[in-house]
């Protein structure tokens, strides 16, 4: 064993680099079995962002099902979910350069089913082959700038569409009974977010495909609806947050909790065809099989429709989510501290489970790898908050007894989102350089119940800038950080928590921001229909309360803001376009910040392109290092920091 290098933190070379984290890695997004079958998507940063769809047989050989021309995204509401649809050998898929729904068989054979009009978007396919119909959500772009969302029938054989449910601002999850006579789907309208409050509808679905007959189940302004499913006995199960908690459900006569728990079953449902729970048929009965998130940590158990117990099951990971059945198999997308998202196909005869794909097959040294650390933390407000620390962690190297590493601390998105307890190589890139990380799951974050979520509103640009200031205040007191490299960096709403942070503390001494937002007022105009109305929860009634969106905007005091930062952006982003990131970039170079600005050519919201990737994390290290007088040692592509 060699002796470490005595060297200062953030200056070690580490094996986890930038080309590594974007050479041959796959983001997994959405999972399916039917026979021997797995299926699943998977985005390729270093083909362009591109997402294929796969098939994977039960001797483990991979396939790609669709031609290299072809990518598998829906764009509805900016953020997609699930693009394709799986049942008894019926494929069908969106297709990312025109939006279209194709249908694809066995031999791979590709026929379009949607006309081509670019104005038109589609999610949450499902098939009815007893009625020849494909029924799904239809997002429609009017000329006058207006989108419309509605649920649709497609006649399979001649492609003519129809509108069978409309009225409302948004609709998803639509589940369709084995027996073929029910549909039912959640809605919800402005302001609501779908977990601020939705509806739960069911309908009888005529012999022509047509709703009737639709009745309220569950849900209003206060109660979250999420996953509506049919049980294989026709039951429709789904779940709510109306105790507080995300509880799965049941309508049998009346509704009733399947396993009342202070843990949430459900999440914040951001994309279409989210998954959380499956059904599994044994001994002529069957099991749900279900994810549950508990203080942010995720479990997976099984709860008997015989006799409601819950059992746990043990396996190896710590985050799982898109659970699908088929039999007695079930398949999900897992990660632990110690093992990014992978795909897993879990046998529940024999309780024994198998790694399908991992996201890359590089094999790590666990010696470079830092492990999360949970920690709960007083906050300045009388509560509490949480976070994952990962202290700096390299074999070849220690830095000396009286030094302490820089901190970043890391706020999510959403910002009703959360950080799990999954390998990260991004957050390992700079652990294994000496850098601390502590990823925030500050007032807001889902995973913790519903009062914790909602905790934020009336209070974002305060309580998540406040909750990670005590967080690295907390650290800093423990001697685990130095209070005078404190880093805060974050996207999209992790962005705006980062500028505010910036803007109305004093506190970190650098930050990097990734797509946020620096102007809420011109979000609240000019952002897309799914979070047009967003802000009124988070900060307030608008226009009536203009002097809020204004007091909290960083890009109105420029002037309080002194230490360095860096901005990424993508040029195609239409949830935060990059107007914002351009303004405030001229702003703090006029103001003589030290600043730095990188624009992506064709990236949206959130980097899907590997050499980009790649460049923003080398660009952060180098940033860093030249604010803080680090000397690194390994090569990074230089670039001009402005006023430095």
């Amino acid at each position: 064993m060699s002796i470490p290098h005595v060297e200062p933190y953030g200056s070690w070379k580490s094996p986890i680099t930038s080309e590594l984290i974007v050479s041959k890695s796959h983001i997994f997004g959405f999972v399916d079995i039917d026979m021997d079958y797995v299926y699943y998507d998977e985005l390729r940063p270093y083909e362009r962002g591109k997402t294929a769809l796969m098939r994977n047989n039960k001797k483990r050989v991979e396939e790609e099902m669709l031609p290299e021309n072809f990518s598998v995204r829906t764009t509805a509401h900016e953020y997609g979910g699930r693009s394709f649809y799986l049942k008894e050998n019926d494929l069908f898929f969106v297709s990312f350069n025109d939006q279209r729904i194709y249908k694809v068989d066995r031999e791979k054979k590709i026929e379009p089913i949607t006309a081509e009009k670019n104005n038109l978007r589609y999610a949450d396919i499902i098939f009815d082959k007893k009625r020849d119909f494909i029924f799904c959500v239809q997002e429609e772009h009017m000329k006058n700038g207006e989108v419309v969302h509605s649920i649709i029938k497609i006649k399979l054989d001649t492609g003519k569409t129809q509108v069978i449910a409309s009225g409302h601002d948004f609709y998803s999850s639509l589940t369709i009974s084995p027996n073929k006579n029910k549909l039912s789907y959640i809605c919800w309208d402005h302001p609501n977010m779908p977990w601020d409050g939705s509806y739960l509808i069911e309908n009888d679905l005529s012999e022509e495909g047509d709703l009737i007959n639709p009745l309220v189940i569950a849900g209003g302004d206060d109660e979250s609806i999420f996953q509506p499913s049919y049980s294989p006995d026709n039951i429709l199960f789904f779940v709510s947050d109306r105790t507080g908690f995300y509880n799965i459900y049941y309508l049998k006569d009346v509704i009733e909790p399947l396993f009342p728990m202070e843990a949430d079953f459900g999440c914040s449902q951001w994309l279409f065809g989210m998954s959380t729970y499956c059904f599994v048929e044994s001994e002529g009965t069957y099991n749900v099989y279900c994810t549950y998130t508990k203080k942010g940590k995720d479990f997976i158990s099984k709860v008997s429709w015989k006799d409601k117990i819950l059992k746990e099951i043990d396996l190896p990971f710590s985050y799982y989510i898109n659970l699908k059945s088929h039999k007695d198999k079930i398949v999900f997308v897992a990660g632990s501290a110690i093992e990014e998202k992978c795909i897993v196909l879990l046998d529940t005869k024999t309780g024994k489970h198998e790694v399908i794909k991992r996201s890359r097959e590089i094999e790590l040294d666990r010696s470079y790898i830092s492990s999360a650390e949970t920690i709960e933390y007083p906050t300045r407000n009388g509560a509490v908050a949480y976070a994952l620390y990962f202290p700096p962690k390299n074999p070849d190297f220690v830095s000396g007894k009286e030094d302490l590493p820089p901190l970043i601390v890391k706020s999510h998105g959403g910002p009703t989102s959360h950080f799990s307890c999954v390998l990260n190589l991004e957050t390992q890139f700079f652990t294994s350089r000496g850098y601390a990380v502590l990823e925030v799951n500050y007032a807001g974050s889902s995973g913790y119940g519903r009062a914790y979520r909602n905790s934020l509103r009336g209070n974002w640009g305060i309580l998540d800038v406040h909750n990670c200031a005590d967080a690295a205040l907390y650290l800093s007191k423990k001697n685990k950080a130095d209070v005078n490299r404190l880093i805060i960096k974050g996207g999209s709403a992790g962005g705006y928590t980062t500028l505010a942070a910036l803007t109305f503390l004093n506190l970190f001494k650098a930050g990097a921001s990734y797509y946020g937002i620096s102007d809420l007022e011109a979000l609240a105009i000019h952002t897309h229909k799914f979070e047009s109305h967003y802000l009124e929860r988070l900060v307030g009634p608008y226009p009536e309360r203009k002097d809020i969106y204004f007091e909290r905007s960083p890009i109105n005091f420029i002037n309080k803001i002194s230490c360095p930062i860096i901005l990424f952006q993508g040029s195609d982003d239409k949830i935060v376009p990059k107007e914002q990131a351009e303004r405030m970039f001229n702003l703090l170079k006029k103001k003589k910040i030290p600043t730095a600005y990188f624009l992506f050519e064709g990236e949206s919201h959130g980097f899907k392109q590997g050499k980009n990737i790649k460049t923003a994390l080398e660009a952060e290290l180098y940033f860093y290092s030249k604010i803080f007088n680090i000397n690194i040692n390994e090569h990074v592509k230089p670039f001009k920091i402005e006023n430095l």
